[in-house]
C-alpha cells in the first residue's frame, strides 16, 4: 500500500497509527509503565503484547505501524505479526534509522541508544531493516532531526536516500527538541537533482508542546504527510497525570483524558496521521476515541491555556527516567 494513500484514507481510525516504541522494549520514558508492562518484561512477553496490540488495532481500523531500529526488537515483533497475517496487504509500516539500541533488554542501562546520522549507519541499519521486513517496509525515516544534524547537509547521503525513493521507498524524517520548527524548514528546502527529498515529516505535538504547528501546516501545504509522534506527552496528558482542565474536558465528554488529548492533534487540518503510543490494548481502545471528540471552541481554548514554552517542555521530557 503506498504510504500516500493513508493520508487520504476516510475511515476515522485510519488517521491514527500505532507507534511501537513502549513495547518493542522493556525500558522507555513513558509515565507508568510499571502498571502498563508490570515485572515481566522478557523478549516473548513483549512479543506476544505487541502481537495482540497489532491484532486489535487493525481489528479497529488502524492501519499504519511505526517502528525504529532503536526501538528494541520492534521491527522484529512487526515483521513476525505480518508473517503470520499473510492475509493483510492494506497495512503501512514505517520505520526510523538514526538513533542505535543500546540497552541490551535492560531498563538500567547507562544509555538506552546512541544517535548517529552517518551514511554508514544508514547503509546498516536500512540492510537490518531490509532483512526484517523486506518489502513490506513503505516508509523509511530518519530519526530524529534538529537544526544541527548532519543528515540535513550530506549530499552523499541525500542521494541514497533518493536512490532509495527511486526505487520505491518513502523517505521521511522525524524531529525532536525545541527546535522542531527550524528542523522542519530546513529538511524542506533538501532537494536532489531539484527534487524535494522528503516526503513525510514526523513531529511531537501536543496539548502541552505546539511549536512546530506553522512548520507542520507549511510541510503539509508542501505536498509531504504529516505524521504527529507523543500527543500523549510521554503520559503526561493521560489519567491519573493529566492536567486539571484535561480531566474536566474528559469528563464532559465521558471518555477518557488520552482521548481528549489526541482529539486535539486530530483536529489540526495539517495532521495525517496521529500515532497511539498505547502499551496495552485498553489503553488503545481508548486511544481511538479520540476519532468521535468533537472539542467546541471554548474547550479548545481551555486546552490551549496549558502550553509550555518549549525549551521548558523539553527539559522536562528529558528529566524522564527510563523504566
Amino acid at each position: 500500500m503506498p504510504f500516500a494513500r493513508l493520508a487520504t484514507a476516510t475511515t476515522p481510525t485510519c488517521h491514527i497509527g500505532l507507534g511501537l516504541a513502549a513495547v518493542g522494549r522493556p525500558g522507555y520514558i513513558n509515565l507508568g509503565r510499571d502498571t502498563d508492562l508490570g515485572e515481566n518484561r522478557s523478549v516473548e512477553t513483549l512479543r506476544t503484547r505487541t502481537h495482540e496490540l497489532l491484532d486489535a488495532a487493525y481489528a479497529q481500523g488502524v492501519r499504519y505501524f511505526d517502528a525504529a531500529r532503536s526501538y528494541g526488537r520492534s521491527e522484529e515483533f512487526l515483521a513476525g505479526w505480518l508473517n503470520t497475517r499473510s492475509d493483510i496487504g492494506d497495512v503501512v509500516v514505517g520505520s526510523k534509522w538514526g538513533y542505535t539500541y543500546t540497552a541490551d533488554w535492560r531498563t538500567d542501562a547507562e544509555a538506552h541508544e546512541i544517535k548517529d546520522h552517518s551514511l554508514a549507519t544508514y547503509e546498516r541499519q536500512r540492510a537490518e531493516s531490509a532483512e526484517l521486513l523486506g518489502d513490506r517496509l513503505d516508509l523509511y525515516q530518519i530519526h530524529s532531526v534538529t537544526p544541527d544534524s548532519p543528515a540535513l547537509t550530506d549530499k552523499e547521503l541525500h542521494a541514497r536516500l533518493a536512490e532509495a525513493a527511486a526505487q520505491g521507498l518513502t523517505v521521511g524524517f522525524s524531529t525532536s527538541g525545541p527546535a522542531q520548527a527550524d528542523a522542519i524548514r530546513t529538511a524542506l528546502a533538501v532537494t536532489v537533482d531539484g527534487e524535494p527529498l522528503f516526503r513525510t515529516v514526523q513531529a511531537t505535538y501536543n496539548v502541552l508542546e505546539t511549536s512546530a504547528g506553522p512548520a507542520l501546516a507549511e510541510a503539509h501545504d508542501a505536498g509531504l504527510t504529516v505524521i504527529v509522534k507523543e500527543g500523549m506527552a510521554n503520559g503526561r496528558l493521560a489519567d491519573p497525570h493529566a492536567p486539571d482542565a484535561v480531566r474536566a474536558i474528559a469528563e464532559e465528554a465521558g471518555l477518557g483524558s488520552d482521548a481528549v488529548a489526541l482529539a486535539l492533534v486530530l483536529r489540526q487540518p495539517w495532521a495525517g496521521v496521529v500515532l497511539s503510543g498505547a502499551a496495552t490494548a485498553v489503553q488503545l481502545s481508548s486511544n481511538l476515541h479520540a476519532a468521535v471528540v468533537d472539542l467546541d471552541d471554548e474547550q479548545q481554548a481551555r486546552l490551549d491555556a496549558l502550553t509550555e514554552e518549549p525549551v521548558a517542555y523539553w527539559e522536562r521530557r528529558g528529566q524522564l527516567p527510563w523504566h
